[in-house]
C-alpha cells in the first residue's frame, strides 16, 4: 500500500473510530467509549438520545474495570442493558459458539421494535462488524447486501471474520459443503472487490495512546 493510501486509511480510522453508524434503524455499529471520562459521557449521552436500550460489547479486553464500560454505563445510563461477549481480534477466526451466542442476544433485543442496540469492539473494524453481519444473516438478509450495508454505514468496517460468519450460518441451516464453500467464496470475493487496509491505521491509533487490543 502506498504512503498516500496509508494516510487515507489512518485518517478514515481516526475519523470513524467512535462515530455512531446506524446499519439499520435498530443496530448501531461503532467503537468503544472514549478513555476520557468527559468524552465518554458525551458519547454515551448521544447513544441515550438516539434511543439506545442495549449495548453489546465484544472486546475480550473489556473484562474488568480497566477497559470495561459496564460500571460506567450502569452509573450514567442505568436503563441501558449492558451485554458482554468478549472475543480476541487475533486474525485467526471466530468460533461458531461466539456467533451463536452473539446473534442470540442481538435477535432477542431486536425482536422488540422499541429496542435499539449498539454493537461495538475497540475500533469497530473487525469484531463488531463481523457479529453485526452474522446478526443480519440471522434476520434473513442476503450476505452481500448485508456486507454492502455495513460498509456503507461504516466505511472502516473490514468485517474480517465474515467468512467464519457465513460458514457458521450456512452449516447451522443444513447447507451442503459445496454450498458452504460457495458462500465463503462469495464473501472472499466481496473482500477482494471492496478492500480496506486498516493495519497502519490500527498501529497509529494504538501509538497515539489507545492501549486496548484489536479492532
Amino acid at each position: 500500500m502506498s504512503t498516500s493510501d496509508e494516510l487515507a486509511s489512518l485518517l478514515d480510522a481516526l475519523h470513524w473510530h467512535r462515530q455512531s453508524c446506524w446499519v439499520t434503524d435498530q443496530v448501531n455499529l461503532t467503537g468503544d467509549l472514549d478513555e476520557n471520562p468527559t468524552a465518554a459521557f458525551d458519547q454515551l449521552a448521544g447513544w441515550v438520545e438516539a434511543g439506545v436500550t442495549d449495548i453489546l460489547d465484544v472486546r475480550i479486553e473489556a473484562k474488568g474495570d480497566r477497559f470495561g464500560h459496564e460500571r460506567f454505563v450502569a452509573t450514567h445510563a442505568p436503563h441501558i442493558t449492558y451485554w458482554w461477549l468478549g472475543t480476541d481480534d487475533d486474525g485467526f477466526g471466530q468460533t461458531d459458539e461466539w456467533f451463536e451466542a452473539g446473534t442470540r442476544i442481538a435477535t432477542e433485543v431486536l425482536a422488540d421494535p422499541d429496542r435499539r442496540l449498539v454493537v461495538h469492539c475497540h475500533m469497530g473494524i473487525n469484531r463488531a462488524p463481523s457479529l453485526t453481519f452474522a446478526t443480519l444473516l440471522s434476520l434473513g438478509w442476503d450476505p452481500i447486501e448485508a456486507l454492502d450495508t455495513i460498509r456503507a454505514a461504516r466505511p472502516i468496517a473490514k468485517v474480517l471474520y465474515a467468512d467464519d460468519a457465513i460458514s457458521w450460518w450456512l452449516r447451522r441451516n443444513g447447507a451442503s459443503s459445496t454450498e458452504v464453500a460457495a458462500g465463503i467464496a462469495a464473501v472472499n470475493q466481496w473482500h477482494f472487490d471492496n478492500p480496506f487496509h486498516p493495519g497502519e491505521a490500527i498501529t497509529r491509533i494504538r501509538s497515539g495512546g489507545f492501549t486496548s487490543q484489536g479492532g
